[in-house]
C-alpha cells in the first residue's frame, strides 16, 4: 500500500533563536499534518529545535544587518534549496528572513509564499535608512503571496507606510504562537523553589518586585527604566528591579550611564539570560515593559499567565494585550517621568494593584491560548493548500 505523502512546508528565520523561541511546540504540531522544515543559522537553538519539534531543519546563514554580499550569498542558497525540496509553503517571520526566502521562493517557483510581520523596524528610524527599510519590506510584501501582520497595530503601520497594497489578515487575536496557559502558571513554581531563589537574591518578604525580561537594549527602554527605577529607589527602598535578559554590547547598547546605574545600585538586580524564567515571574509583582517597538510581545502574555500586572508603553502589541486600568497601565514612548510616575502609583496603591491582578490572567486565558492560536494557522494552511 502507498504511503501518504505529506506537503513541504519550510518555515524560515533569520536566526535560530526565533524558531526556538518564538515557535515553540508550533512546529511539532504543524507536523502531523505537513512535513515541516525549519530554515534559520546554525546554532545551539537549531539543535534545540530538532530535539524538541522532531522536524527536520536545515542551515542557511543569514545576516541580521545589510551586507550585499552575505545577503546574495543567503539569497542564492536558499533558492536553490526551494528548488531541491519543492514545498507547497514558504513561510517567514523576521525582517531579513522574510526578504530574501520571499524573493527566493517566488523565483524558485513555490506556489504559497507567506509572511508574518512580527515588528517592524522602520517606523522607529529616519531619512535615508527608514526609507531603505520601507523599500526592503515592499519588495518583500511583493514576493510574497500573502501577508499577516501580527496584531492590528503592525496592521495599521504596514497600511498607513503603504508597504503593501494585499489584503492583510491577523490570525486568531494576533500573536504568532498564543501562551501556553498550563506551562506559564503559577501553580507550576513551588513556594520551596521561590524562597530559595528570594533567598539567593536577598529579596525580602516586604520588597515590592518589578521585573523587566528581555533584551537589555536601548530600544526596550532600557535607559529610561533604569532612570526611573533609580529616582523610585531613592523613596522607597522596598523595591528591587529585578532585569532577566542578556545585555548585547554591539548591536544598540545601553548607555554608560545605565550600565554603571544597574552595577552600582544594590536595588537591581541583573540576573542574565535564563531558559526558565516562571520561577523570575513568581516572586514578581509587577512587568515593567517599556519597549520603543514591538510586534505582539510575547514577555506580556508570559507575565499576564503569570497573573502579573503590566506597566507597558502605548505601541503596537502592547496595547493590544494590556487594557489601561484593566490589567495594567499604559504609558507614552521614551519618558522618564511617566515610567516613575505609573511604577510609584502601583507601589503605593494596594487597591489599584489588586484590581489590575485579578484581570491578568483572565484576559490571557480568553484571548491568548496557544491552541487556539496553533489552529488557526492550521486552517489557514488548509484553506491556502485548497484553493491552489
Amino acid at each position: 500500500m502507498k504511503q501518504f505523502q505529506k506537503n513541504k512546508i519550510i518555515r524560515v528565520s533569520t536566526v535560530a533563536m526565533s524558531l526556538n523561541f518564538l515557535l515553540h511546540g508550533q512546529l511539532a504540531f504543524l507536523n502531523e499534518y505537513y512535513d515541516i522544515i525549519g530554515v534559520s543559522g546554525q546554532d545551539k537553538d537549531l539543535e534545540t529545535v530538532v530535539k524538541r519539534e522532531k522536524i527536520r531543519v536545515v542551515s542557511v546563514k543569514m545576516s541580521r544587518s545589510i551586507s550585499l554580499l552575505k545577503d546574495l550569498k543567503s539569497l542564492f542558497q536558499l533558492y536553490f534549496l526551494f528548488r531541491k525540496e519543492k514545498p507547497l509553503i514558504v513561510h517567514s517571520i523576521t525582517p531579513k528572513a522574510g526578504l530574501l526566502s520571499m524573493i527566493a521562493a517566488k523565483y524558485a517557483g513555490v506556489p504559497i509564499r507567506l509572511h508574518t510581520f512580527t515588528g517592524l523596524v522602520f517606523p522607529s528610524k529616519k531619512g535615508l535608512f527608514q526609507k531603505l527599510l520601507i523599500l526592503m519590506d515592499q519588495l518583500l510584501c511583493k514576493c510574497a503571496t500573502h501577508v499577516y501582520p501580527e496584531g492590528e497595530g503592525v496592521k495599521n503601520d504596514l497600511i498607513h507606510y503603504k508597504i503593501t497594497s494585499r489584503p492583510l489578515k491577523v490570525l486568531a487575536n494576533g500573536n504568532i504562537n498564543g501562551i501556553d496557559t498550563n506551562f506559564f502558571s503559577k501553580e507550576k513554581v513551588s513556594f520551596h523553589d521561590q524562597n530559595v531563589l528570594k533567598k539567593q537574591l536577598e529579596i525580602k518578604t516586604t520588597d515590592f518586585v518589578f521585573i523587566f525580561v528581555g533584551r537589555l537594549v536601548s530600544d526596550k527602554g532600557i535607559n529610561e527604566l533604569i532612570s526611573a527605577f533609580s529616582k523610585l529607589s531613592k523613596i522607597n527602598r522596598n523595591c528591587k528591579m529585578l532585569l532577566v535578559g542578556s545585555m548585547e554590547e554591539k548591536l544598540d547598547p545601553l548607555q554608560a550611564s545605565t550600565i554603571r546605574e544597574i552595577e552600582l545600585n544594590e536595588n537591581i538586580l541583573s540576573v542574565g539570560f535564563q531558559e526558565d524564567i516562571r520561577l523570575y515571574y513568581s516572586i514578581s509583582n509587577v512587568l515593567v515593559f517599556p519597549s520603543y517597538r514591538e510586534g505582539f510581545p510575547n514577555v506580556v502574555l508570559q507575565a499576564g499567565a503569570m497573573e502579573l500586572p503590566a506597566i507597558v508603553t502605548n505601541i503596537n502589541g502592547c496595547n493590544e494585550i494590556i487594557e489601561h486600568n484593566v490589567n495594567g497601565i499604559q504609558i507614552p514612548v521614551k519618558n522618564i517621568d511617566f515610567i516613575f510616575e505609573a511604577m510609584k502609583q502601583i507601589l503605593d496603591d494596594s487597591i489599584l494593584y489588586e484590581k489590575l491582578k485579578m484581570q491578568t490572567r483572565e484576559i490571557i486565558l480568553k484571548k491568548f491560548k496557544q491552541q487556539f492560536v496553533w489552529d488557526a494557522i492550521l486552517k489557514e494552511y488548509k484553506q491556502l493548500e485548497n484553493n491552489v
